[in-house]
Order: C-alpha cells, then structure tokens, then sequence
C-alpha cells in the first residue's frame, strides 16, 4: 500500500470524501487532528498548541473536531479518536499520570469529558498504540512493532492486524526495563531503564544543541562531517536503539520492525546507523545473523501524521 496522501490547505473535502473519521494526535507541545477518509486520504487537518491540564486539553481537542467540521465539506459525526501519552485505559476511556499534559492524576475521564463537549462518541488510546496502526495502515503489514524514539521510548504492538495493549494496558512500555543497574535514574523511579541511553531526551542530553536546532539533526549533521565526538555519540545511541529493536524482534518476532517519533525524522541516517549497529551486534552470533533484523527494520514514512491517521482509525473501528 503507498503512503495517503495529505492535503495540507483548509479546503473542503469533495464527495468523494463521504465516510470521514476524525483522528487526533495529543501530544506534550502539539496536538494534530485530522480527517481520514476509508483509504487512509488525509483530507484535512489542524494543528494548534497543546495546553496544560486536564479542562484545557478538552477545549482544545473539542476545537480541533470544530475545526476540523468547518473544514472538511461534509458531515463528521463518526467517532472521534484520540492518541494520547501516558497510562490509558482504553475500555473505560480514562488517562492516568500524563504529566507532560498536565494531568498527573489517577482516571481522568478524557473520552466522556470530551464526548460531553462534542456531542460524539470518542474512543481514546495511548498515542504510541495508535501510531502503530497508523503506521500498519500506511505499509500494508499486518505484523509490525512501532518504536517510538520520542521524549521517552515506548514500543507498540500490531499482531495478525490487531493492536495488542496488554492486560493491564503497560504492553510495549520496553524503555523502562532496567538494562544497566550503575546507569542514570529513570523518570519511573529505577535506574539504568532503556529510556535513557534510547530517546530523544537521552540524545539530547549525550549532544546538546543550539536553541532552535533539533538535537537528532545536529548530532547526525555533525557525524555526518566527520567530527569524532559526535560519531561516537550517534554510534553508541545507535547501538541503545537497536537494542530496543533487538528486544521487540525476540519478544513478539514481527515481520516489520517501525521506527518512528521525533528522531525518526533524521530520516535516513537514523535507519542505517541502527541497522549498521544491528548488523554489528549479530557478528558473533549466528543466531541473531539467521533473524536478519537489519532487513526488518524500516522507518515511519516522511510526512506523514502516523499517529492522528492511528487515531483516526481506532474512531472507524
């Protein structure tokens, strides 16, 4: 399947766009909603800022779906879906401790609140989880793990075309397995979690750059020079992630392996640094070489919203 296309101006969707659904993307600075036809064709979308606290991200979605309504050319009265970071509970439709949004309590009812606001049923899911069938969608694959290089590290889960959440909604969350008992501490309260060598707080901590400037693209910009400090921090953050490829591959042996989240938009170079370290750390092992990770993996496709288009479809399901 070729990647949708996206339009990116606010103009009205034509009638071939009947059947939309509305898909938004929460994120801790931004929020994306789109509207999706059955293909997957983004026919429009909004981009607005993300608030802070549990009231004020409800307005602001509830404004994005208005946008989104004016805009679109047809009526959007399907379900609306929603990815969002932190602890979800997809059946009772709740979030816990999404600090970066604000919300660092236990339950709070995001679906029935912004469903209250819209007059619309809403169905909400953890954003990594909808990136993967964003990103299921967009391939054609119906195995596929996600791995999100974002803030944090999260994995998630499309198995025989359906999304595994785990029993207790925790599947995927591999950047907190503790993998080094002398590394730093962890944001979950452990030490040495996978999440800070493999994301993209821990590459901007290892390589700090100017205000304004992506830490992923100066890292990878000044590797690309030639500096030797920055080769070595890309190679051993290189090393961390796959890693993190290695321990999904093993787990759940999906017949794709998706890099995705903020740092994935270095692009190329992120892809044959992971798949070089992969290569590497399968030398010795004849195992490991028999797997062919290195051929699994493959990256988020460019410009496109995986994770709003996810969510988009969790409301079409």
């Amino acid at each position: 399947m070729t990647a949708p296309s996206v339009v990116r101006s606010g103009g009205a969707a034509t009638g071939a766009t009947v059947g939309l659904s509305v898909g938004i993307d929460i994120g801790a600075t931004k929020m994306l909603g789109v509207a999706a036809g059955p293909d997957g064709r983004v026919v429009a979308e909004v981009r607005v800022g993300t608030p802070s606290g549990g009231e004020a991200v409800v307005a602001a979605a509830g404004a994005v779906v208005d946008a989104l309504r004016s805009r679109a050319g047809v009526p959007l009265t399907g379900t609306v879906g929603v990815g969002v970071p932190g602890l979800v509970d997809a059946e009772a439709g709740t979030l816990t401790h999404a600090v970066n949004l604000g919300i660092d309590g236990d339950r709070f009812p995001l679906r029935d609140l912004l469903a209250d606001r819209l007059g619309a049923d809403v169905v909400v899911d953890n954003d990594v989880n909808a990136a993967a069938l964003g990103a299921a969608s967009v391939t054609g694959r119906r195995d596929l793990a996600y791995v999100s290089l974002g803030t944090g590290l999260a994995a998630a889960f499309v198995l025989e075309g359906r999304l595994r959440r785990g029993s207790g909604n925790a599947a995927g969350e591999i950047g907190h397995i503790p993998v080094d008992p002398a590394g730093l501490p962890c944001a979950c309260g452990q030490r040495g979690c996978l999440e800070t060598a493999a994301s993209g707080s821990a590459l901007a901590a290892a390589w700090p750059a100017a205000a304004g400037v992506p830490p992923a693209q100066s890292l990878f910009d000044a590797a690309s020079d030639g500096d030797p400090a920055a080769i070595a921090v890309r190679d051993a953050f290189a090393a961390r992630v796959a890693d993190a490829v290695r321990l999904v591959a093993l787990t759940v042996d999906a017949e794709s392996i998706v890099l995705g989240g903020g740092v994935a938009q270095v692009g190329s170079r992120l892809h044959a640094a992971v798949a070089w370290a992969l290569e590497d750390q399968a030398a010795g092992s004849e195992f490991l070489r028999s797997l062919d990770l290195a051929a699994r993996l493959t990256l988020v496709p460019r410009d496109v919203p995986v994770a709003a288009l996810g969510a988009a479809l969790l409301g079409a399901r």
